[in-house]
């Protein structure tokens, strides 16, 4: 076993639950994007979760939970209160998501899920090679995402609007009001806002009207606690709120959006007809079956584009056909045995993950079925091929299986980098809930800011969504790959909202126990996984959870959180024989949790979220 081949060093919950009660960050001298990094660390702040009784919302910024909280208390439903808090999020927290992007809703009404996929598309002049240069080879990250070529079809709010007209609760335009208020009269600027400013080294450079919004006359980015007023997004939410998505994919604000993609020297197709044609979808949402600790769940997430409800499932079915459960938390910290076998697992589903998930408009679900990934006997063949011996190999990269024996037909997504979003979580006084992930991808998107030019501060940022597509759209032998670029092909996601329901013993899916989700590109899914094991499998509350350090591998190299897995968790998974990297994992958790007395919620130490509710 691992433990006795290495130093065992036991942190316990104090180092990365209680350890401090200042904010501080594990690497603080770290200054620009890691490769697996969406956003900067901008410091852990201790928490210690919260207690509500009818209602709770769980976002990444203050602000925004408040607002989403001052639509419970006027009588709004869950979903009238994440339209709140979405437009408050683009405007206090730009970085991450906003009306320039697009989102996976998950939304349980009184019982009835439905899946809201708001994933933007490609343009429909989008070529499958955008992304290989004159030399034949695929763009760096950087050539990619500055500029139009990056940008896809902005979607978020035409999909809100669309769930709104099905299950709203108040006017629309109310739901707009406490963003306008905030863009009118300023809002202060974070200490994450901050120093995702001052990290970033494209936005000042690339847009004029970015930089005159949030850099001052000396280069400097507006300080912490500058009331930053953007008068140019009040004005555009109001014409959304008078218009609905027409405010936005038609008229002037369109024609902005169009000529802002088309003048940058990186230019992109997107066109006033893909904004006017866009249309959000419902999809059935994939939900799984889950045991643990003698009890039984339903897990529900997002369907293909979303990768993320599908590679979970994976990971925690291929972990349930290994012994991974002899290895549980010694006095709150993490055991290298547990790890070594959450990796091997991890590099299974990545690796199928890359080979078949793609857009289900566009790509075939392998057998037929995307279930079919998630085939009892198939995963137990997968979780075969870890080695649980007493000196276990790992096998570093693992291949895609063949589920019932379906010869691939695209081939394998090379890697490559994924980034942003934000993650909200509600649950009201009527009996409904959601889970909601946003994201214009990068930090600060394609680094375009859209100002329609009438003498206003301000505006909104651009996604880049467009680089969540394979680089690479074709292998040597010129088999395509799934998530290859295609006119108006949606782009695969890691995105993984999610709702955890009790499995009642007639089969029947039984009350709502849990909603979570999280930022973090393609790490999303591990720090999904991780809090559903902590909390199902090891009985952790919500923020106990969300506190342990972030670990996975995308089927590379096994990858520990910096500061919070140290040398003796890197040394004991070295031992295997494979590669570890120590780096920092910015995760942006929330989730809330049923309890005897109402909800508990929790928000990550590593962002500025709260929970707030009645």
């Amino acid at each position: 076993m691992l433990l006795k081949n290495a130093l065992w060093l036991n942190l316990g919950l104090l180092t990365f639950v209680g350890a401090c009660s200042q904010t501080h960050s594990p690497n603080a001298q770290t200054s620009q994007i890691n490769a697996n990094t969406p956003e900067v660390a901008s410091g852990w702040q201790h928490k210690d979760g919260w207690r509500t009784e009818k209602s709770a919302v769980a976002a990444a910024n203050p602000m925004a939970t408040e607002a989403g909280l001052q639509i419970l208390k006027q009588g709004g439903n869950a979903l009238d209160a994440a339209i709140a808090v979405q437009m408050v999020l683009g405007l206090v927290e730009p970085q991450s998501s906003g009306i320039g992007g697009g989102a996976f809703l998950l939304y349980d009404d009184q019982g009835q899920i439905t899946a809201y996929d708001g994933r933007e598309t490609a343009p429909a002049g989008a070529k499958e090679d955008v992304f290989i240069g004159a030399d034949g080879k695929p763009m760096s990250f950087d050539d990619a995402v500055v500029g139009g070529r990056s940008v896809a079809t902005p979607a978020v709010v035409s999909m809100l609007y669309a769930a709104h007209q099905k299950h709203g609760k108040l006017a629309w335009a109310d739901l707009l009001q406490p963003a306008i208020r905030l863009a009118d009269n300023g809002f202060p600027v974070s200490a994450r806002l901050n120093k995702l400013l001052r990290s970033e080294k494209f936005l000042a450079a690339n847009d004029a009207d970015a930089k005159a919004y949030f850099y001052q006359a000396n280069g400097e980015a507006v300080p912490v606690g500058h009331m930053l007023k953007n008068p140019e997004y009040a004005a555009i939410l109001r014409l959304i709120a008078a218009q609905g998505p027409k405010g936005l994919n038609q008229g002037e604000v369109a024609q902005t959006i169009v000529n802002k993609v088309h003048s940058h020297p990186n230019k992109g197709s997107l066109s006033l007809n893909d904004l006017r044609q866009y249309k959000p979808r419902e999809r059935a949402p994939l939900c799984f079956d889950y045991t643990a600790r003698a009890q039984n769940y339903e897990i529900c997430g997002m369907p293909p584009p979303s990768s993320g409800s599908l590679t979970i499932a994976q990971i925690l079915g291929i972990l349930a056909h290994t012994d991974a459960e002899r290895f549980g938390l010694n006095n709150g910290a993490l055991n290298p045995d547990w790890l070594y076998r959450y990796g091997e697992a991890s590099r299974l589903a990545f690796a199928d993950r890359n080979q078949y998930i793609g857009d289900p408009d566009f790509v075939q679900a392998p057998a037929g079925s995307w279930m079919s990934l998630l085939d009892g006997d198939y995963l137990r063949q997968r979780a075969s091929l870890i080695d649980l011996s007493a000196q276990p190999k790992s096998m570093n990269t693992a291949k895609a299986g063949q589920p019932k024996a379906l010869q691939a037909a695209y081939a394998n997504m090379p890697n490559q980098k994924e980034y942003g979003t934000s993650h909200i979580s509600i649950v009201d006084k009527y009996g409904n809930a959601l889970a909601m992930t946003t994201t214009i991808e990068s930090q600060f998107g394609s680094k375009l800011m859209v100002n329609r030019g009438k003498g206003l501060a301000g505006g909104f940022l651009l996604n880049n969504e467009m680089t969540d597509f394979s680089f690479s759209p074709r292998d040597e032998a010129g088999k395509p790959v799934a998530n290859r670029v295609e006119p108006n092909k949606r782009p695969r996601s890691s995105m993984s909202p999610t709702l955890v329901y009790e499995k009642l013993p007639n089969g029947k899916r039984g009350k709502l126990l849990m909603s979570l989700g999280s930022p973090g590109g393609a790490n999303i899914i591990h720090y999904t996984a991780k809090t559903l094991y902590g909390t199902l499998n090891w009985g952790l509350n919500t923020q106990q959870a969300i506190n342990l350090p972030n670990f996975g591998s995308n089927n590379g190299a096994m990858q520990l959180e910096q500061g919070l897995l140290g040398d003796a968790y890197a040394n004991a998974l070295k031992q295997t024989g494979q590669e570890v990297k120590t780096l920092e994992m910015t995760s942006g958790l929330q989730g809330i949790q049923r309890t005897d007395s109402g909800w508990f919620g929790g928000a990550d130490p590593r962002r500025e979220g709260i929970v707030l509710g009645e």
